[in-house]
């Protein structure tokens, strides 16, 4: 084993965006607790559009770069200069892109290069019409496009095995979509959960919040909070509101989030005559307020998932549950919480299981919940420490850049 290099651990961290989510919000609480004199984490970002938590990222002394992905020569080579020589860990999260991102990583010298699974795609990798890149609604692509998506996913799938150093993955499910089913054997291959920052449910309710968001004080409120993208599945919510508002008068929707699909729902809201039952936020930096104050139920139709932090929120609310069974088990924290249900099922399934859930919860049934999820791996304080300690750990195994 050899000695650490001098200085803090460098980490830059390949996302997409910075946008709110729940992998970006992770990071954020994970940017926000890091000590950077030890653990100094970086952002390379697939866009170059400004992203709403690049201003606090930055007021932590992380640096912030642009690298869009077309023209892929152009973009290879600008990779390869962000990485040379600067970096101790480079830390996908762009799911089968990160085939690309390691392959450069290896060739610019980063000793340790780690991809990052956040979800179990394996149904729609297996879908001759699937495009898991694409939020548009329309007919499948044409065959050769198909199979071009088949053969990039084999090829990037491939230079990950080649170069990783170290891959992670937030379930069971999501890393035998990126690593392979027998993605337990190689002991590169690890869980890593990804956490919450529990404090924010520590603040009691605001009664006026409901009032402020338009909402009666008597509705019974169900909540999703995610982007408004072909796979969260929102276009699920119409029918199960029109089924549920006959078993209870007083349901709401209330959805926090923003996407391109957002006005394709509006649209449908509308149409079905609804649009009482809706209220739509936007995106909003107070979820765990809302879900605290504002909602009394929890609905996540996804179409596939790999370990949904919202959830984990959710629980940490107290909220009980209703998910689809592509959820993976691995993110019921709390006992009793967490129902799931087949999206085969009619959206009448889902709507008699909604209006069977209680409505109201004991200040000490929150407690409970809360101290269920701050005593497991999804506190956002103890996975520091871990992510950490883990970086490190892989590090030291590593000769120092001569």
């Amino acid at each position: 084993m050899t000695s650490m290099p001098p200085g803090p651990l460098r980490v830059l961290h390949v996302m997409g965006g910075l946008d709110i989510g729940g992998v970006e919000t992770w990071l954020l609480n994970l940017v926000r607790r890091a000590d950077r004199a030890r653990l100094a984490m970086d952002f390379l970002l697939h866009t170059d559009e400004q992203c709403a938590y690049e201003a606090e990222v930055r007021s932590f002394g992380a640096e912030i770069l642009r690298c869009p992905r077309n023209p892929l020569p152009t973009y290879l080579r600008n990779l390869w200069g962000a990485m040379r020589s600067k970096y101790d860990v480079v830390h996908s999260h762009v799911h089968a892109y990160s085939g690309w991102i390691l392959s450069v990583a290896a060739l610019a010298g980063v000793p340790v290069r780690i991809a990052h699974s956040h979800l179990d795609t394996r149904e729609q990798d297996l879908r001759p019409s699937s495009l898991i890149t694409s939020t548009q609604p329309g007919p499948p692509p044409p065959a050769p496009i198909r199979s071009l998506r088949r053969v990039y996913v084999r090829a990037m799938k491939r230079l990950i095995r080649r170069h990783a150093t170290a891959g992670f993955a937030a379930s069971h499910e999501a890393g035998r979509a990126l690593f392979g089913d027998l993605w337990g054997v190689d002991p590169r291959w690890s869980l890593l959960r990804c956490g919450i920052d529990t404090s924010a449910f520590e603040q009691p309710a605001r009664p006026a919040l409901r009032h402020e968001l338009g909402i009666g004080a008597g509705a019974f409120v169900i909540g999703h909070v995610g982007r408004f993208e072909e796979q969260k599945n929102h276009a699920f919510l119409v029918p199960l509101a029109r089924e549920i508002a006959r078993l209870e008068p007083a349901a709401h929707f209330l959805l926090v989030g923003d996407g391109p699909l957002r006005g394709t729902l509006e649209k449908r809201i509308e149409e079905a005559g609804l649009r009482d039952r809706f209220t739509l936020t936007g995106q909003r930096r107070d979820v765990a307020a809302l879900m605290v104050g504002a909602m009394d139920a929890f609905v996540l139709p996804s179409l596939y998932e790999g370990l949904p932090l919202v959830l984990v929120e959710a629980q940490a609310a107290g909220l009980p549950c209703l998910v689809s069974d592509t959820v993976s088990p691995e993110s019921s924290v709390v006992e009793g919480l967490v129902a799931h249900e087949s999206l085969q099922d009619p959206p009448e399934t889902w709507a008699a299981r909604l209006s069977r859930f209680p409505r109201t919860r004991t200040p000490e049934e929150r407690r409970r919940a809360l101290s269920a999820v701050q005593g497991s791996p999804f506190d956002s304080g103890s996975n520091l420490a871990l992510l950490h300690e883990t970086y490190a750990r892989l590090r030291s195994r590593v000769t120092p850049w001569k």
